[in-house]
């Protein structure tokens, strides 16, 4: 029974929602789209942010301001305007279509990190790598990718947080497979129980962590 004053402390609450099998499916799947949509905003942001600092092209400043639309648009908007988009192609509904949404959001936030470090990098460290006869690749591999490394981590991270604690933008995208946070707001409109908190409680403590090391390694990517 939830009340205040709190009459005792237990951690029994805490072994049963580990215990439960819905919510075991749900972490599972919070899991395995938070760490692929972090995976893909990664590479796609790293690459991207490579490509605005090193290259010239055509509607390069077009695009350095559409590229954070996806976390300044209120998450209702991306989520209808991607459910718009999955209804026009005919892609059904399911855990691809979260994740897709989840690196959207999560490309941006890679994106300005590993840019904003990339511009702090000495030039000349990259080409002297060139001038040496290490080709393109090795020339990032060794040079480039030390420098960006903590940077890109913390971003990672910082996108893995997002992405395990999203809801807004899943509901519109997901289908038949629950994740965590979708587990717990179907439960919610049948009243809070004590598995519920000890749930949240537990989500909490993780992101506060993830976040924290995120902000620490984003700090040391700058001294």
């Amino acid at each position: 029974m939830l009340s205040l004053p709190i009459h005792g402390w237990t951690l029994d609450w805490y072994a049963k929602a580990l215990q439960d099998e819905q919510l075991q499916v749900g972490l599972f799947n919070s899991l395995k789209v938070a760490i692929a949509s972090c995976t893909i905003a990664a590479t796609l942001g790293t690459l991207a942010a490579l490509a605005i600092q090193r290259y010239q092209f055509f509607g390069k400043n077009f695009f350095r301001a559409a590229v954070i639309l996806p976390i300044v648009l209120p998450g209702i908007v991306t989520g209808v305007a991607m459910l718009s988009f999955f209804s026009a192609i005919n892609l059904p509904l399911g855990l691809m279509t979260v994740i897709i949404g989840h690196a959207t959001f999560g490309f941006p936030v890679v994106f300005n990190t590993v840019a904003a470090r990339i511009a702090r990098l000495p030039r000349s460290l990259e080409e002297a790598a060139a001038d040496l006869g290490s080709p393109p690749w090795e020339a990032f591999w060794k040079v480039v990718f030390p420098g960006l490394r903590s940077a890109l981590i913390s971003a990672t991270l910082l996108a893995f947080t997002l992405s395990f604690d999203e809801i807004v933008v899943t509901i519109f995208l997901t289908g038949q497979d629950n994740t965590l946070p979708m587990e717990i707001w179907a439960r919610l409109r049948f009243g809070m129980t004590p598995e519920i908190n000890a749930t949240v409680t537990l989500i909490l403590l993780f992101s506060v962590g993830l976040v924290l090391l995120s902000q620490w390694l984003g700090v040391r990517s700058e001294e």
